[in-house]
This record gives structure tokens, sequence and C-alpha cells, in this order.
């Protein structure tokens, strides 16, 4: 079955339907050309000093560069993307909070094999989450073209339903083919895997993904970005990046301090704790000690 393709236009709810019924679906034309050519710019010199992987999972012949939100003002902005945040808040509606997980260019070079078809959620230490209980919520924004010539991401539409720990082939995927500037979204139980790169240009793409807030990131953002930069960034964006708690007893620090607190003090509301919603509050089932 090939991935289906959507337009922004038709709207993070419709995105989440078809993330529901599917596990992944693209959608055409999310970034602009100068966007693109933002970011590329900006991410120049780390690319380029970014070594290649040393094993066949991450890829003798692609590089995988992180750090976005420190060094590129344009990728603060599709993390912010609200037609993303629109499609991950229905897809992960169901805890009380999530967080930004991941953020990474993959510069799959020519000659690289196809990756080993994988569940993103198997990062939790192969943890088997419930049938249907989905933990991340991922995009893949092209920073080229996807083509199965030159290694678009390999899906099984569908897959997020089947049973945890299969071991799938290359021919059981479809290529994610898409246009730079569009955007794969895929779950983080659906099984997946970078494709071959036949051609003789590097296919680039960026790895941006979210999880619920009671699991560990895999990108640290405390440590990833520095302090100074931190306190730099707007309120929403640290929220995001994790400076919230991720339910009601999650994530405080010292005396139960709203984690804003750390890096933006100025920030604070004046309960010095509001970095959950009273609906959040309450979806999360837990009173007062």
């Amino acid at each position: 079955m090939p991935v289906e393709h959507l337009k922004s236009e038709d709207g993070p709810g419709r995105i989440a339907e078809i993330l529901e019924r599917d596990g992944c679906v693209v959608v055409d034309g999310i970034a602009s050309p100068g966007e693109l050519a933002r970011f590329r710019e900006e991410m120049k010199p780390f690319l380029e000093a970014t070594p290649v992987g040393l094993d066949g999972f991450t890829g003798r012949f692609t590089r995988r560069t992180g750090a976005l939100i420190a060094r590129s003002e344009q990728a603060r902005d599709w993390v912010q993307h609200p037609v993303v945040l629109g499609a991950v808040d229905k897809v992960l509606g169901h805890v009380t909070n999530y967080q930004l997980h991941l953020t990474q260019v993959i510069a799959i070079g020519p000659g690289e094999k196809a990756q080993d078809v994988h569940r993103d959620q198997w990062a939790f230490d192969f943890f088997p989450f419930p049938n249907g209980y989905e933990v991340q919520c991922n995009t893949i924004w092209a920073l080229t073209d996807f083509t199965e010539e030159n290694g678009a991401t390999r899906v099984i539409p569908g897959s997020h339903r089947h049973d945890d720990k299969l071991r799938y082939t290359f021919e059981d995927t479809e290529p994610a083919e898409m246009e730079a500037g569009s955007v794969l979204f895929y779950t983080g139980s659906v099984y997946h895997g970078g494709g071959p790169n036949r051609s003789d240009a590097v296919r680039m793409g960026v790895n941006i993904t979210y999880v619920v807030g009671f699991l560990r990131q895999e990108e640290n953002q405390y440590l990833t970005v520095p302090r100074e930069i931190a306190a730099t960034l707007p309120k929403d964006l640290l929220r995001l990046m994790g400076y919230a708690r991720g339910a009601y007893a999650l994530g405080y620090i010292d005396d139960t301090r709203d984690p804003i607190a750390a890096v933006r003090p100025e920030l604070l509301d004046e309960k010095g704790m509001g970095d959950l919603t009273p609906v959040q509050l309450k979806n999360s089932s837990l009173g007062e000690g």
C-alpha cells in the first residue's frame, strides 16, 4: 500500500486521521524554498564537520547532525510549526504532556545500504507498549527530493497495529517519496528504515520527533542546548524542549518549582508553577497530597 499524500491546508485533523489509519502520511509543501535555503546555510559548517556512522544501523555513509535548536533559528520555527504541533496534539492527546524528543539532520550518502526495518519506540529498551498506545509522533522534513533511488525513508503503512519485535525486510516496505519541503509524519510504532542510496547525490532530511512527557528524550535538550542559548528562547519553545512537567508530579525542580525558573525566571507566572494547564492537571488524575 503506497504512502498517502496530503496538503498542509488539509489541516492537523486530517493528518491525525491518516496517522490513526496508516501510521504514516506525507504532507506536501510545508516548508518553502527560502526556509530550506536558510536552514542549509545555518547548518552548513556543522554538517560538514559531522563524521559518518560507525555501524550499519547509523550508516557508514550517513551523517547525523543534531543540536538543531542550538544551531538553527529556522529549525526552531519548524519544531513549533502549527500544522505539526496540531497533529501531534491529537496523536499524543491521551497523555498529560509531550516534549521534543530528537532533532537531527540525516544525510544519506551515495552507496549507503538499506537500514534495518525497526520501530523508533524500541529506543525505550524495547519495552512492549500496548498495541495502539502511541508514545511518539515523528516528522522527517525533506531538504532534498526523496526518491526510491536516493534513499527515501521506507515504511510499512498499517504496521503501527502489528505485533511488536517483528522482523521485516526491505521487500516488505514502501518508499515515502516526496519533494523537498514536504514532511513525512509517522508514529513511533510504525516499522520503517532509511532506504539505500543508489544515486550519486546525498539525500538529506530533518528528523524532528516528539514523545510523551513521562519518557526520557533521545536527545538531551538540557545539555545539547547551552544554558546561554536557552536563556534567550521563548517560553513556549522551552516548554516543548522539556522545561515543563511531564505530568502533575514529574519534572519539577527543588522545592516543587516550575522548571522554567532554571533558565528564565522572569517568565514565571504568579503561582510559579504554571507549566501545565488546568485541563492537563485534570487529565493527570492526581490530587494534592
